[in-house]
């Protein structure tokens, strides 16, 4: 079984978010970089990028399949985890310690949208 960690929210699109503050950690989780296998490639915003909840960001690549990234937030990227360009396979080592963008969140209460960690557990076992 994949690894889901207490504390952060979840996406029916297997990502997360971590929020510290106002800012939101956005990556996919343990469960979505098992079902891809080995990751090749991150495709991911600019700083200054907005982001909408429920649209695509980007998009991770592995040997098996190219899936696109939804943003669970709406704000605007504030970093991206530049270390991913050039060691993507991180995802798969930690897919919760390598986290891909962090945004500036517009609007909390979209949190409430989300699922934590025994709904996201739930939601994968279907």
């Amino acid at each position: 079984m994949a690894k889901v960690l207490e504390g952060l929210y979840y996406a029916e699109s297997h990502e997360y978010v971590k929020v510290e503050g106002n800012i939101g950690y956005v990556g996919i989780t343990d469960y979505a970089q098992h079902a891809l296998g080995n990751v090749v490639y991150v495709d991911m915003p600019d700083v200054d990028d907005e982001v909408s909840a429920g649209e695509e960001f980007g998009a991770v690549e592995s040997v098996k399949a190219a899936s696109d990234l939804i943003s669970p937030v709406t704000g605007v990227v504030v970093e991206v985890n530049e270390a991913l360009e050039d060691q993507p396979e991180l995802i798969n080592a930690d897919a919760y310690e390598n986290w891909i963008i962090k945004v500036e969140l517009s609007d909390k209460g979209e949190l409430e949208n989300l699922m934590d960690a025994k709904a996201y557990t739930e939601f994968c076992e279907k």
